[in-house]
């Protein structure tokens, strides 16, 4: 376990996407990329500039886009598919699961636009259940990092699986908690300590950010909590899961996501079967979002930093 980390910068985790597949391009010419007309806001307009033979514009067609990754990567590339989570994998899925995922094909698949963090593009472009859609299919690795560093190096370890990858990620800059130089690994959880074992702060992505100012309000409290950086959702880290669940006895997880299917979902999963605990689920319940600022839809849906300390309040109290 390590302390609780210090924020180092403020950058999108889009752009941690966009910067990988430029980097990765100039290594292996195997880098193909595709996107359905929307290369600027998913970050991969210069890879397009730089390699505009391994880059395919394929319209506002996402289903179709993946049958062309799927018959990329039979062929011998490494195709990175790149959208908003809401049409890839939400319009594409079928293809996704038929022509990728049976195949065990490595197709890299990258989700944008996720969460109530993008704000006023309102309830149509936010994806909120792209994790529940992606994690529930065979043979496909599911990656929710929580900053620009630790989304490029997701990026990269995609590379090294032999199968499909998703990998989500989001418009807005937020505080990086991790740099180049941190530990990262797909399956493996990071374990923050901060000064006691009371509860355990379980989180994925951008929204970790919440959890972490939660941790420092509640130990100017006198209340101690372990926090968890959980980005892999499938393969999950099991066993830190249940030593953690050992160790504290009461979770709350986090995520900017439907609670139904989602990465609590995935951890209460794991402890059911294995170590149970009380718990508690910050993340949307059951509900469509809406345009606002992404600090006032967190909010309005109860997922600010205030609203983790409450919930570990409760969940204390359940021990």
């Amino acid at each position: 376990m390590e302390d609780l980390p210090k924020i180092t910068e403020v950058k999108a985790t889009r752009d941690g996407w966009g910067d990988a597949l430029v980097e990765l391009g100039k290594k292996d010419e195997r880098i193909v990329v595709l996107t359905a007309d929307l290369k600027e806001s998913t970050r991969v307009e210069r890879f397009a500039q730089l390699f505009p033979d391994r880059f395919i514009e394929c319209g506002v067609a996402e289903q179709n886009m993946m049958g062309i990754a799927a018959g990329l990567a039979a062929a011998g590339k490494i195709p990175f598919v790149s959208s908003y989570a809401v049409f890839s994998p939400g319009r594409s899925w079928e293809q996704l699961r038929a022509a990728v995922g049976y195949s065990k094909l490595p197709v890299k698949i990258g989700g944008a636009h996720t969460g109530l963090a993008i704000g006023a593009d309102g309830a149509t472009h936010q994806g909120l259940e792209d994790i529940a859609i992606t994690r529930v299919l065979p043979n496909l690795v599911v990656e929710v990092p929580g900053d620009y560093w630790e989304t490029r190096k997701a990026v990269e370890e995609a590379v090294r699986i032999a199968g499909p990858v998703y990998i989500r990620h989001t418009k807005q800059a937020t505080p990086a908690v991790t740099g180049k130089d941190t530990d990262f690994k797909i399956g493996k959880a990071e374990v923050w300590l901060n000064t006691g074992t009371d509860a355990a702060i379980v989180g994925c992505g951008p929204i970790l950010n919440e959890g972490l100012a939660a941790a420092k309000k509640l130990r100017e409290e006198g209340i101690g909590v372990v926090v968890v950086n959980n980005h892999t959702i499938k393969p999950m880290d099991k066993k830190a899961m249940i030593e953690t669940a050992q160790l504290c006895k009461a979770i709350v997880t986090v995520e900017d996501h439907q609670i139904t299917g989602g990465m609590g979902s995935a951890v209460a999963e794991v402890l059911a079967n294995n170590f149970p605990v009380p718990m508690e689920f910050i993340g949307v319940k059951d509900s469509f979002g809406e345009s606002g600022s992404g600090e006032e839809l967190r909010k309005k849906y109860g997922m600010t930093a205030d609203d983790i300390v409450a919930a570990v309040k409760k969940v204390i109290t359940r021990k």
